[in-house]
């Protein structure tokens, strides 16, 4: 039970058992079919060991239920609500997006305004049409030096919030993938004289609250509820993230209800059981971790603003960005003539580094608690390769397209554009038409246009850029843009 565990955060309740679970000498006669790797594939177990497969279990008796949880899952939660600041906190198997959707169900219906950042995943979408819900967009702060969209301001809110009174809950995106953090406190501040709720896509920011030099944790600034990719960040296991709850505003029934929606009813324990193990690495040793990971981040950053023709984007106070994440190393490489995509796919193929996120300008790295010193090395190697060996005589040429002037009209709901019939047109034929379609850059999965806006010239110019440039778009039927799926309406 949770009090076997309470408080003790050298503890792993979900892989104590796994563990007693793995040395029982039984004959298994329920999922997975596998039979704790006997029956794998050996291309698995001669590449990955036979013994993972062995704690690949199911809710057997003993290891909980993650929709009901009233043991080891109701423990390892409650202790990562400590570790995290929160009042009560949800595992999730099915990544933040679970988080994401399950955040705007349980605060919007059909028909419900929700106030958020045009710079917000792609999962806020999705969000919008399982809800039903009426977005409103607040266009971020953009840097037209740097080419960078940063978060929105606490003044952009309170003016959404005086047009929109009616309004169910505020979503901001906190940090963005650059590592901006807007004025949250403000904002929460704001939102909170409403008695909304406030819902924060802390994906990127797991690691927060673990270290002074690192920018304060959202629930720590008044943020109701937060959405954390543990994986990302943190020792977690792809696909595992956390739902974060410290708010009466928030009911933690519909919270539940939505996940018992979204989550599978046969999550992997091997998922579940790194969540348990980061949260007792963080308890135990964050700070020291965290230390390491932003000397190691320092260090790349110095030496690489030292490199011909690259600069290192040095984030400064704005209305937009009030704490930058200091473990996010972003690159301008146009001083080499080469595009973001341009130079990823050298560094990624020739030179042995693969970045987070190519975008025009720049590359940006995560630099994490997994990162060593061997690897900074062979990064900064890496661009001294680069700018020696990969400079392009023809000068490089960019349009720029600030994100407020490709913002379009919503003239249906999502959910509407989802549900009414489709049909494919020419890209040729599609402005003004309804975009039935969302479709955004990837990585980061932030949309240039969604289901329900009025397609415009501009979208269409900034999509056929990324891809003449070497990016790639997801969500579109047709990712060479030739063809694209209108609301037939």
């Amino acid at each position: 039970m949770m009090s076997t565990y309470a408080l003790n955060h050298s503890q792993t309740p979900i892989i104590d058992a796994l563990q007693e679970w793995v040395s029982k000498t039984h004959a298994p006669f329920y999922t997975p079919g596998h039979k704790r790797g006997i029956g794998m594939n050996p291309l698995l177990t001669n590449h990955w060991g036979a013994d993972v497969f062995g704690w690949d279990l199911p809710e057997l008796p003993g290891l909980d239920n993650l929709h009901a949880p009233s043991g080891i899952i109701e423990s390892a939660q409650a202790l990562a609500a400590e570790v995290f600041g929160a009042q009560q906190t949800w595992f999730l198997v099915n990544g933040s997006t679970a988080g994401v959707i399950a955040a705007i169900l349980a605060t919007c219906g059909e028909g419900d305004k929700i106030i958020l950042p045009r710079n917000m995943h792609s999962s806020a979408i999705a969000g919008l049409i399982h809800a039903g819900a009426v977005p409103i967009f607040i266009a971020p702060e953009y840097d037209r030096e740097l080419d960078i969209a940063h978060s929105i301001t606490p003044e952009s809110v309170k003016f959404a919030l005086e047009q929109h009174p009616d309004a169910k809950a505020v979503m901001v995106v906190y940090p963005t993938y650059y590592g901006a953090c807007g004025d949250l406190a403000a904002i929460a501040e704001i939102v909170h004289s409403y008695d909304l709720p406030l819902l924060v896509d802390e994906a990127h920011g797991a690691h927060f609250g673990f270290h002074a030099d690192l920018p304060p944790a959202a629930l720590s600034l008044g943020a109701d509820l937060t959405v954390q990719s543990t994986h990302k960040l943190l020792g977690a296991l792809t696909q595992s993230s956390m739902l974060h709850v410290h708010s009466s505003r928030i009911d933690r029934d519909r919270i539940s209800r939505a996940l018992r929606l979204l989550q599978s009813t046969s999550p992997s324990y091997l998922l579940l059981a790194s969540l348990d193990a980061a949260r007792q690495q963080m308890a135990l040793s964050g700070e020291e971790l965290m230390s390491r990971t932003i000397e190691l981040a320092s260090t790349a950053r110095a030496k690489i603003a030292q490199i011909d023709r690259l600069s290192v984007v040095e984030l400064a106070p704005t209305p937009g960005c009030k704490y930058v994440d200091p473990t996010r190393l972003t690159v301008t490489v146009t001083g080499l003539n080469l595009t973001g995509f341009a130079a990823d796919e050298i560094l990624t193929y020739q030179l042995g580094i693969v970045a987070e996120l190519p975008s025009m300008r720049h590359l940006t790295f995560i630099i994490s608690l997994g990162n060593t010193s061997a690897d900074i090395d062979r990064l900064v190697a890496a661009f001294e390769k680069l700018s020696t060996n990969h400079v392009r005589d023809k000068c490089l040429e960019l349009r720029s397209i600030e994100l407020p002037q490709i913002l379009t009209e919503l003239t249906i709901t999502p959910r509407q554009a989802d549900r009414l019939c489709h049909l494919s047109v020419s890209i040729d034929d599609a402005v003004g038409k309804i975009s039935a379609e969302s479709i955004c850059p990837y990585p980061p999965g932030i949309p240039v246009l969604i289901p329900g806006e009025i397609i415009t010239s501009d979208a269409l110019d900034y999509l056929r850029q990324v891809l003449n440039f070497g990016g790639d778009l997801i969500g579109c039927s047709d990712p060479d843009l030739k063809m694209i799926k209108i609301v037939d309406y």
